[in-house]
């Protein structure tokens, strides 16, 4: 029997294998690119993400692409705006400076986790993201007293600080050598006549004080000063 023949067995039309589906790519989207921008500012730092690689690994033409972003500086934005979220808004407790340090921890965590950010955050920052944590920001710095030009010193005093420490770790961080900081203190011991006082203080010894506990004292430091100057106007 051939297989026209009316007579031949057939599979049931429920059992058949349909035609093969070419696969369907998901769709382009700001979403897709602000993440995969994310990802690849975490592998190649600012300078290796292009608009170019950026459609290579989306699987689309850069033609595309603009249709959603104009520049690459629009991708910088909105990238990070992207990481900003992930720093928690906590609740509001009694406590301004906990308040406070609890959102400048998660903060610099963030930044260390994504060590291109801090040096974009001197950028425009209008993005929701950084908008509410600013928000939250300084409503606690209001609560603590501070109001006015000294509510706007204090705010860039903490932003400034959490900027500043984490590009500085990210730098040590990101070294190709990893003994590039104890390199840089036997520099310092070696040359003890011409820098006594930062031989004596222990300039970059870490074993001395770590990265976490220099940057919890700053901040304190910090705060102590917004709570003496912050009095209502």
């Amino acid at each position: 029997m051939t297989a026209t023949d009316p007579g031949a067995p057939t599979t049931p039309v429920w059992l058949r294998a349909g035609p093969p589906r070419a696969r369907r790519k998901p769709p382009l989207t700001l979403e897709r690119i602000v993440e995969l921008a994310v990802t690849v500012l975490d592998e190649h730092g600012v300078e290796g993400l292009t608009m170019r690689l950026l459609a290579q690994r989306l699987d689309v033409t850069a033609t595309a692409l603009y249709w959603h972003v104009k520049t690459k500086d629009d991708v910088l934005d909105l990238a990070v705006d992207r990481v900003f979220g992930d720093v928690p808004v906590p609740d509001a407790g009694d406590d301004w400076m906990e308040d406070i340090r609890v959102l400048v921890r998660a903060w610099r965590g963030v930044m260390l986790r994504h060590p291109w950010a801090p040096k974009l955050v001197g950028r425009p920052m209008l993005g929701p993201n950084v908008l509410a944590r600013t928000e939250f920001l300084q409503s606690a710095l209001v609560r603590g007293g501070c109001h006015g030009l000294r509510l706007a010193v204090a705010t860039r005093l903490l932003a400034n600080y959490v900027i500043g420490a984490s590009l500085t770790e990210a730098t040590w961080h990101r070294s190709a050598d990893p003994d590039a900081r104890a390199a840089a203190r036997d520099h310092i011991a070696a040359n003890a006549d011409a820098y006594p006082t930062l031989d004596a203080s222990g300039h970059l010894d870490d074993t001395r004080w770590d990265d976490d506990l220099l940057f919890d004292e700053g901040l304190d430091g910090i705060l102590r000063t917004a709570a003496r100057t912050g009095t209502p106007e």
